[in-house]
């Protein structure tokens, strides 16, 4: 096994196994700070974690679906697991569109505890964020044991 695999085995390990992960999500926000310059935005949100993807529920109004309609690039941090990096996000639309209905029924599995108070299904609003992994740092032992994996080219560099 490369170093590559090792370290998706280990995000696997981690965030896999339709676990409820809490992350970090950081977007650019659309109105630049004081002095003009873009700023960033962060949130924590549920997320399940597949085939280096993590998917989230969300409203197509909030901040973050607005700010990633602006700019698609995202940095993410898995709490508390040693993981962290950046990514594209993507808009997978309203989540009882018959194209989601497969990923729908995982997504309640694994947010049962409290999918349904925090989603309205019959709005079209609520929709799908797709976190399409592209590049992810990740470290065991404070720091002694690292892989930086490049998730396009699928090497460890």
């Amino acid at each position: 096994m490369n170093r590559y695999e090792e370290g998706m085995k280990l995000i696997e390990e981690s965030c896999g196994n339709k676990k409820d992960n809490a992350l970090a999500l950081s977007t650019i926000s659309i109105e630049p700070g004081a002095d003009g310059f873009p700023r960033p935005s962060v949130r924590d949100v549920s997320a399940y974690y597949e085939d280096g993807v993590f998917y989230v529920t969300t409203s197509a109004k909030s901040n973050k679906m607005l700010q990633i309609a602006q700019n698609k690039e995202v940095a993410f941090s898995v709490c508390f697991e040693g993981i962290y990096g950046h990514g594209i996000g993507e808009n997978l639309g309203w989540i009882l569109d018959p194209k989601n209905a497969a990923l729908r029924a995982k997504l309640r599995e694994v947010f049962a505890d409290w999918y349904d108070d925090a989603n309205n299904e019959q709005d079209e609003n609520c929709v799908i964020l797709a976190i399409h992994i592209t590049s992810a740092t990740i470290f065991r032992d404070h720091g002694a044991v690292r892989y930086n994996l490049d998730f396009i080219n699928k090497t460890e560099v």
